[in-house]
């Protein structure tokens, strides 16, 4: 008479495996962290340039002290902390959790040193897998969403990583690679593509995580808007259209900017994206625009997609090209559509859409109840993915926010326009 396997004994072999699972991805997420900081020396994890970007060294710190504070301390009743200390210096944002050093001042932490806290990422990493491994039932049913969480949460830090190292590198008059190419890319001579506009349809579309895999509450709930029909751009903008938008005087043109964005470019002296080189400049001479980045300074490739530039610059071009900026709903209305390119791996998109919550929006429960909710004012939303988001991590519904005048993240834009009446 054949065996019959018992329902027990199915579940049992399904918990195995998801556990195995996440402790596979949990490997692999934290040596992606070690992997992006092998670069550097002890000197350049160290350094903080500005008010919003962090050392590296606090990163792969602070995303350990994520994994210890909420998930291992709350839930595993023999864990111990690797310093108590630890906890003032490397929380970010969470007031439930205790104060925490000024974030201004995080460059001023040259103790604890870079061995210490690759100690303490060895530490918590060696406690997460005890807790996959070990974790009983009602601990597991707890636990495993805030660890997925945490590995979502360490991936945006991993972009951080490269966005915050280059801005560093930038200051340096030396303008170092971060990671050197071994033969300097020759300058190109490809033009941008022909642009195209997509016709979309007006009607009402569900947006919005559909529950389907990892969402960050900022994603949910899925919810119906009316869109009136559109037109959107096949293609971002490239380096080589918004050259000429800074040949046409885009950048003394108070007509085209909103008015904190023409106050932006006063107060600073915005003449080009951030990171671009004028022909001439002597940090790098040459005859025509350069571009520095993870690679150093690289002539500029015209026809690949405009970086690092702020929503005030997105707005400005558009009005400039007689566009204007998709809605953040018209951007996921638009993804996925034939012939549309460049949605994901090559820059963060600048939408017209506020960063405000969606209607029945309810943070999560406890600590992360600070995660993305206390943020939703003052920004706006980005959508698709960069070159620098770590492979897998983007997706349709993904909200990424930033302060309009936000230039060091590797953000661009897409055109859109209202359909012909």
């Amino acid at each position: 008479m054949p065996e019959i396997t018992s329902s027990r004994e199915v579940l049992s072999t399904l918990d195995a495996s998801l556990r195995a699972r996440l402790a596979e991805r949990y490997r692999r997420v934290r040596a992606h962290s070690l992997a992006l900081a092998a670069p550097l020396s002890a000197e350049d994890q160290c350094i903080q340039s500005m008010a919003d970007a962090s050392p590296t060294k606090w990163h792969l710190a602070h995303s350990s002290w994520f994994f210890e504070a909420v998930v291992l301390q709350p839930h595993v009743a023999s864990y111990a902390a690797f310093d108590e200390r630890f906890a003032r210096l490397f929380n970010s944002y969470y007031e439930a959790l205790g104060p925490r050093h000024p974030r201004p001042q995080r460059g001023l932490l040259t103790r604890p040193s870079l061995g210490e806290v690759q100690a303490f990422r060895e530490h918590v990493d060696a406690a997460v897998l005890a807790l996959i491994a070990g974790a009983d039932a009602l601990t597991w049913d707890v636990a495993a969403p805030l660890l997925e969480l945490g590995l979502n949460h360490e991936q945006q830090h991993q972009e951080l990583i490269v966005t915050d190292i280059v801005h560093a590198l930038s200051c340096n008059p030396l303008l170092p690679a971060y990671r050197p190419l071994a033969t300097p890319l020759p300058r190109s001579t490809r033009t941008p593509l022909a642009l195209h506009w997509l016709a979309m349809t007006g009607g009402v579309r569900n947006v919005g995580h559909d529950g389907e895999g990892f969402a960050f509450d900022n994603e949910r709930p899925r919810h119906a808007v009316l869109l009136p029909a559109f037109l959107i751009a096949d293609r971002l903008v490239a380096g080589g259209d918004y050259a000429q938008f800074i040949a046409d005087s885009g950048y003394q043109r108070p007509e085209l900017w909103l008015s904190d964005g023409w106050a932006a470019v006063q107060a600073n002296g915005w003449r080009a994206p951030a990171y671009w080189l004028a022909p001439g400049d002597a940090r790098a001479p040459a005859a025509h625009w350069q571009v520095f980045g993870v690679h150093g300074v690289q002539p500029l490739d015209a026809a690949a997609p405009v970086a690092h530039i702020s929503f005030y610059e997105a707005a400005a071009y558009a009005e400039w090209a007689g566009a204007r900026l998709p809605t953040e709903f018209e951007w996921e209305a638009a993804c996925g559509v034939p012939a549309i390119s460049e949605m994901y791996g090559e820059v963060w998109q600048w939408t017209r859409s506020s960063y405000d919550p969606y209607p029945g929006f309810r943070p999560l429960c406890g600590a992360v109840s600070e995660y993305n909710g206390k943020f939703m004012v003052g920004q706006q939303v980005l959508r698709g993915s960069s070159s620098a988001t770590p492979a897998g991590h983007g997706r349709a519904t993904y909200r990424n926010f930033f302060p309009p005048a936000a230039r060091w993240q590797f953000a661009g834009l897409r055109l859109a326009k209202d359909a012909p009446r």
